[in-house]
């Protein structure tokens, strides 16, 4: 069985799959952010997802990269961390 550090590394010798991994780099980063900023509030999805009026599920979704936010979803999720979406 091989690490996902492991399985990235071969995946990323691939040209054509690195690029497509490096155009997603933007989105990883806000997903890995706004993750790390509710584990650090100790909040768990449930907790969030009831401070944002939303399903947990919806939640996951798009903590897991699964789903294209909006820009008024980003500001509701940072709001509710106590955050504020700053664009430059």
């Amino acid at each position: 069985m091989k690490t996902h550090k492991q399985f990235k590394e071969e995946f990323l010798r691939d040209p054509a799959k690195k690029a497509a991994y490096d155009s997603l780099e933007v989105e990883f980063r806000i997903y890995n952010a706004l993750v790390k900023a509710r584990i650090e509030k100790k909040l768990t999805q449930k907790q969030l997802a009831l401070r944002l009026g939303i399903a947990q599920s919806a939640l996951a979704r798009f903590e897991s990269g699964r789903t294209n936010p909006t820009l008024s979803f980003l500001q509701k999720v940072t709001s509710g961390l106590g955050l504020k979406l700053t664009i430059i």
